[in-house]
């Protein structure tokens, strides 16, 4: 065989692996794509709103088959398994954002209401339909009773809405300040940690090596 023979099939070899390994990362990349879209996506807890039941630098798992995922660059939902309920916590995009060119902008909170149901606050406590709810995850860190914040409503939340709240009643914006949230803004149900480390944003966690909460890692959100 001749030595310029031999330098073609070598050729022709490595642009049969490039293209075999080209392949492979656009398939990896698809699949990638298509679960974050449709069944399951990664977010990271950025806020004190949710604590004690989620602190900052938890990061979660989103079911997105549960409530039926939106299709992309539309408001068309899949069927999904079954509607949002009173206890679940959801992560959505915040209302108003992602329009107009403006990047949307993700929340996540408990859905303590739904549509026909009557929501009211009173003195920090939390009605529906009437009756109080008991809600042991629940946090206050003030003992002012603000008017807007800690008494509320009465308010029939719309069909097709959700009222959303943060465990942490004190210092969460919700719908107590931006109203009732639309089911098209829903990404989908908290519903597992699959790590989380210690990081309160100050400039030396930043330095100094963060500390895994080895205890909080693969525990379901509820």
């Amino acid at each position: 065989m001749s030595e310029s023979t031999l330098a073609s099939k070598n050729r022709k070899r490595r642009k049969s692996s490039f293209r075999e390994m080209l392949e492979s990362v656009l398939i990896a990349l698809f699949l990638f794509l298509l679960i974050r879209t449709f069944v399951v996506q990664a977010f990271r807890i950025p806020s004190p709103s949710m604590e004690e039941t989620l602190l900052i630098g938890d990061f979660l798992f989103i079911n997105k088959i549960e409530y039926g995922p939106q299709v992309p660059f539309t408001n068309y939902r899949l069927p999904g398994l079954r509607a949002p309920r009173q206890g679940d916590i959801i992560v959505f995009r915040y209302p108003g954002s992602g329009e107009n060119g403006e990047p949307a902008v993700d929340y996540i909170k408990r859905c303590v209401a739904v549509g026909g149901q009557i929501v009211e606050i009173k003195g920090k406590e939390l009605f529906v339909d009437g009756t109080l709810q008991l809600e042991p995850y629940v946090i206050h860190t003030s003992n002012i009773n603000d008017p807007i914040r800690d008494n509320f409503g009465p308010l029939e939340v719309p069909e097709g809405h959700l009222f959303m709240m943060g465990d942490n009643r004190d210092n969460s914006a919700d719908s107590r300040f931006w109203g009732t949230l639309p089911m098209d803004n829903v990404r989908g149900r908290a519903f597992v940690r699959y790590f989380s480390w210690e990081d309160n944003g100050r400039l030396w966690d930043k330095i100094q090596k963060k500390k895994v909460r080895w205890e909080r890692i693969l525990t379901p959100i509820i």
